[in-house]
């Protein structure tokens, strides 16, 4: 499903997926039809503008968290020209998994977006570098960062931004086990135990981002 505002891009949007083969369920230009659409179809993925009518603030966003809330199994891919960071860090802290901010701008490749849509539908993150430059720009919690190597930083920031192992260890040239090594170090500096309940990789990503 799509919420934009913008009728060019709104269609545009909907025959580009079409053309890659992804049905289209609803193509809406407001959060409430928004709600309505996904409370009646429940899709697997929504692509959604953060600002929309009817004050143009922050309608989308908080959609996108009350979908979350109440449909955790819809991915969640926000497309906008802004970072909202209040609702952006709440959206991340909720629920990484299944959960993607882009900003509009930066797409500067069909297959980028393509890509990042495909990994929140299948459960997994997108976060353009951009945003979380500016979640943890705003962060309380920075200390945890400075026990970390540069390396560990890096291979930490791919993490954020929704990539695998294999992902990463193709973008940081270096080997899918020497991204395992840096990621358990990683565990270790943030002190995330196995006992924890929760996915590490999850935890570590919230740290980093300062929640």
């Amino acid at each position: 499903m799509l919420a934009e505002d913008s009728t060019l891009l709104r269609v545009g949007l909907e025959r580009l997926l079409v053309d890659e083969g992804h049905e289209v369920l609803a193509a809406v230009d407001n959060a409430e039809r928004l709600l309505e659409a996904v409370a009646a179809e429940q899709p697997d993925v929504v692509v959604a503008d953060v600002r929309m009518p009817p004050t143009h603030t922050d309608e989308g966003l908080r959609a996108a968290l009350e979908i979350r809330a109440r449909w955790p199994e819809v991915g969640v891919l926000v497309l906008s020209q802004y970072v909202e960071r209040r609702y952006a860090r709440e959206l991340f802290t909720v629920e990484s998994q299944g959960v993607g901010y882009l900003l509009k701008d930066r797409v500067v490749e069909v297959d980028e977006f393509l890509d990042a849509l495909e990994r929140v539908a299948a459960g997994r993150s997108a976060f353009d570098e951009e945003v979380v430059r500016q979640l943890v720009g705003h962060s309380k919690h920075a200390d945890f960062l400075s026990r970390l190597t540069a390396r560990e930083s890096a291979v930490l920031a791919e993490m954020a931004q929704g990539h695998g192992n294999e992902a990463i260890a193709g973008r940081l040239h270096i080997s899918r086990s020497g991204v395992e090594k840096h990621i358990n170090a990683i565990f270790d500096k943030l002190e995330l135990n196995r006992s924890s309940g929760h996915s590490r990789r999850v935890l570590a990503v919230l740290r980093y981002l300062g929640s």
